[in-house]
């Protein structure tokens, strides 16, 4: 369950916030905020994802039975990236 938590959950909470910002009306935060924080939570969920596939990477050479949940954490964690390619 705990591995559950760390390569499933708690990476689904960068798309969350991610689509909460985006689905936020422009009224509220203003253009310009809007974007810039979808910007970010976008760029860092990039950069998460790409750390979490190279140790995904790399513990599938070692032969680490966790590496599976490695390479989820990044499908989860490109979400964003690919939310914010799409939406742009």
């Amino acid at each position: 369950m705990k591995r559950i938590i760390y390569h499933i959950i708690i990476p689904a909470i960068m798309p969350a916030i991610f689509f909460v910002i985006a689905a936020t009306p422009v009224d509220v935060l203003g253009c310009l905020t809007r974007g810039l924080m979808a910007l970010i939570i976008a760029l860092l969920s990039g950069m998460l994802a790409l750390a979490a596939a190279i140790i995904g990477v790399k513990g599938k050479m070692r032969g680490d039975t966790n590496s599976v949940l490695w390479v989820v954490s990044s499908l989860i964690l490109v979400i964003p990236v690919l939310a914010l390619i799409i939406l742009a």
